[in-house]
């Protein structure tokens, strides 16, 4: 008796309501949970208090964690004060302007700080938007590790033979995840008719997933390859990929690769669409601390102990420029986000983020609830939080004098 919000703008297709889900939804609205369709028009209170609770809004499987938890040592706590290049900043301040629920700083391995707001607390998950989008460019690693996934210059059709004849014809596995298949989409939110609103729409028909769907009717505007365009449809289909290719649910992949031997601390869920599969592009609900351990996953190059869980340079492709974005300093990796000085991050809308510096040895996790999904200001914030972190480890790793 799972039930409610249509979440239309994070690729989720329509859930229909029962008559019990219609009682479920009443009784949401006066738990003050949205019901509204679109995450765009639910209140900030509403997403303050429906972030932490994503499974209780809408279908979810679970990723389950092992019996070996990770143990997280506390390392020098950073000061509650850094230096920005507008001034000093303070952690309290950080934390309340951009609204954060959670910040997991780890160095080395090691616990720098720690910090909760907004009644939530380590043990509390927080959904993660599309920072899933590279948790699951992390699991075609892993099949190719495994040999489910032969090469990334496979052409996608070999996996999705549905695509035959689409305008997915013809692109490779590579161009699926750095989102270069030149395929012909419309991602503005704000639109109607724009394919990411019409595309969460689409039904479930004869068994067939409603990604497949709908992603077949697309044609191709520019030769793959040669043209970066957010597709939040393609990261779903990256996700459809996985799945035939394993023969594995994503949340079973998940599970078995990363969350149970890496010892992650508590079990996550991830949301499903209309034809019972999880949305490849959206919607992982973890603590922030597991957040932090994915981070950490990454950051030792996918290995558990002396296993790879991925090809061993995989990390440092899928966290590297592979495309060009049209912005000075940044690019776009296998599902990443990359910056020109080493670093790279999963980022989703609202304020949800994994930032990685290996030469730092640095992860930064955060979920939190910006008052809008992709505010200038506290991008810029969040940013300028980044490298007032990279600058005091500088400075502890050179002391004055």
């Amino acid at each position: 008796m799972r039930a409610l919000a249509k979440l239309a703008l994070l690729g989720v297709a329509c859930i229909s309501l029962t008559a019990c889900e219609r009682v479920q939804k009443v009784a949401a609205n006066a738990a003050g949970l949205p019901t509204d369709e679109n995450v765009l028009f639910w209140t900030q209170d509403q997403r303050d208090n429906a972030f932490r609770q994503m499974e209780v809004l809408t279908t979810t499987r679970t990723i389950e964690a092992g019996d070996n938890l990770r143990q997280l040592e506390t390392g020098k706590p950073l000061p509650a004060t850094l230096k920005t290049g507008q001034g000093e900043l303070s952690i309290d301040s950080y934390m309340a302007d951009q609204r954060l629920a959670g910040i997991v700083v780890l160095q080395d391995g090691k616990i720098r700080l720690e910090e909760y707001r907004m009644d939530f607390d380590k043990d509390k998950r927080w959904t993660s938007f599309s920072v899933a989008k590279s948790l699951v460019s992390t699991l075609v690693g892993a099949a190719i590790k495994d040999g489910f996934i032969k090469s990334l210059d496979d052409p996608l059709t070999a996996y999705i033979p549905e695509l035959e004849g689409s305008g997915y014809d013809g692109v490779t596995v590579q161009q699926l995840l750095t989102m270069t298949s030149g395929v012909k989409w419309n991602e503005d939110y704000a639109d109607k008719n724009s394919d990411v609103a019409r595309f969460n729409t689409t039904k479930s028909k004869d068994g067939v997933d409603p990604v497949i769907l709908y992603m077949k009717t697309l044609v191709n505007e520019a030769k793959p390859g040669t043209r970066w365009q957010y597709n939040t449809g393609e990261t779903n289909l990256i996700g459809v990929l996985v799945a035939k290719a394993t023969g594995k649910s994503l949340s079973e992949y998940l599970s078995e690769k990363v969350w149970q031997p890496y010892g992650m601390n508590q079990d996550a869920v991830w949301i499903l669409n209309d034809g019972g599969k999880e949305i490849g592009g959206c919607c992982i609900s973890a603590t922030t601390r597991d957040f932090a351990l994915f981070g950490q996953f990454v950051m030792g190059g996918g290995k558990i102990g002396d296993t790879s869980v991925v090809p061993d340079d995989w990390f440092a492709k899928a966290g590297s420029k592979q495309t060009d974005i049209g912005q000075p300093g940044a690019g776009y990796g296998y599902q990443w986000w990359t910056f020109d000085d080493g670093s790279f991050a999963a980022q989703g809308i609202f304020g949800q983020g994994i930032f990685i510096d290996p030469s730092r040895k640095l992860v930064i996790a955060s979920n939190g609830n910006w008052p809008t999904a992709t505010p200038d200001d506290k991008k810029a914030g969040r940013n300028a939080f980044y490298k007032a972190v990279q600058e005091y480890l500088d400075s502890e790793a050179t002391p004055a004098g």
